[in-house]
């Protein structure tokens, strides 16, 4: 249940306005077109791909075409790319740009995972300046009319905080918006969010938009983000997993009057059964392969019943289930009736761990310039065809 509740408002993204000033973080395996169009069906917002890597991208690996494809109902098409190496960033964008593939476009300097930051990528980056103001000032000139943004964390570590640099950084070059999780790399999901450095990003940069991340577990989480920091919007990642409907309570609290697609939730044990088996559905459309979809929403099954009566023997049968008519046959075997169990279904979700020593390439630390080993290790990095 809400209750700080925000004044209705929109959220200006360049020419992109949105109705609630909401945008759903990017989440490896998990910001498929499949959750973004079921997230969308709840309410309103900005809800951005997986994170792409520039290289598979330029090279037109074919599982990252796969990921930049949107459902034609979605509007705007975000994508959020990730690349070290400034020519491969740029032309990344002109890709996207010229083969009309996105509206908004955004860029991670956020991610904190080892294979990542041992390359210099994601949130090690911005402590190279120079690196960081070069790729973030060619992917906005290449980005033109289309908005550009940039997604970042505090720092490193607690020695070694880029965010204020980088977010002043930024806005000269002409990004539309900044976004900040609160954490630091060696944070990675644990503890609790500084929400205090958003505060301190707004205060720092005042021409463009400033959006919050960091321990959204609800709309009231939202609200008081909002009101204790003077952010221009929330980006919420953990928080909607296995609860889509984040977006429909989002929406009536913070955007317009009708911002949300629906009334507000009565999350019965037959309203999250019935989302489920949404999100399966729409994973067995993205992937169109029923055995694939069915085993992607596995992962899943936890988040959505969280706190509700539904024993390990079931979660384990809907965990090995591959087809829809298992799926079905099991969500029928649920006490429908069970009604919203309050706080046991609340609060954290998702990855949380221990803080740990960043990744990084050798005598990254050194030097905020970049020296020719750094510059190696970003070689390498630019080789990595993962697809996202």
């Amino acid at each position: 249940m809400t209750t700080a509740i925000a004044p209705a408002r929109t959220l200006r993204i360049g020419p992109i306005e949105l109705d609630a000033p909401v945008v759903l973080a990017p989440m490896a395996g998990i910001t498929n077109t499949a959750f973004r169009r079921l997230c969308r069906e709840y309410g309103a917002g900005l809800y951005v791909s997986e994170m792409i890597t520039s290289r598979a991208l330029v090279e037109r690996n074919a599982t990252t075409m796969r990921l930049i494809t949107h459902h034609e109902s979605e509007t705007p098409r975000s994508i959020q790319l990730y690349g070290v190496d400034p020519a491969t960033v740029e032309s990344a964008v002109r890709v996207l740009v010229e083969e009309d593939r996105a509206d908004h476009i955004d860029l991670n300097f956020g991610c904190p995972v080892p294979k990542v930051t041992r390359k210099g990528g994601g949130a090690a980056l911005p402590w190279k300046l120079g690196l960081f103001r070069d790729i973030v000032t060619r992917a906005a000139r290449a980005a033109g009319d289309i908005p550009l943004t940039v997604k970042m964390r505090k720092g490193i570590d607690s020695d070694h905080i880029t965010y204020l640099d980088a977010g002043r950084i930024a806005e000269d070059a002409g990004v539309a918006a900044v976004a900040l999780h609160a954490r630091t790399a060696a944070e990675f999901y644990s503890g609790q969010a500084d929400w205090s450095a958003i505060a301190k990003l707004k205060e720092a940069v005042t021409s463009i938009p400033v959006l919050g991340n960091g321990d959204i577990w609800s709309a009231d989480d939202a609200a008081r983000m909002m009101a204790e920091t003077g952010c221009d919007g929330v980006v919420v990642g953990r928080g909607c997993l296995g609860r889509p409907w984040l977006f429909g309570d989002l929406a009536r609290a913070l955007g317009e009057p009708d911002a949300a697609a629906g009334p507000p939730v009565d999350a019965t044990l037959a309203f999250v059964a019935q989302a489920f088996r949404r999100h399966a559905e729409l994973l067995v459309e993205f992937f169109d392969d029923e055995g694939r979809g069915c085993r992607d929403i596995r992962k899943h099954v936890a988040w959505y019943f969280k706190g509700y009566p539904v024993g390990g023997e079931l979660r384990a049968s809907l965990a090995t289930a591959s087809t829809l008519a298992e799926i079905d046959d099991l969500l029928a075997e649920m006490d429908l009736a069970a009604p919203y169990p309050g706080h046991a279904a609340e609060g954290q979700r998702g990855r949380a761990g221990t803080p740990k020593r960043p990744a990084l390439p050798d005598g990254w630390l050194d030097s905020r310039d970049l020296g020719a080993e750094a510059s190696c290790a970003l070689a390498d990095a630019e080789l990595d065809h993962s697809g996202g």
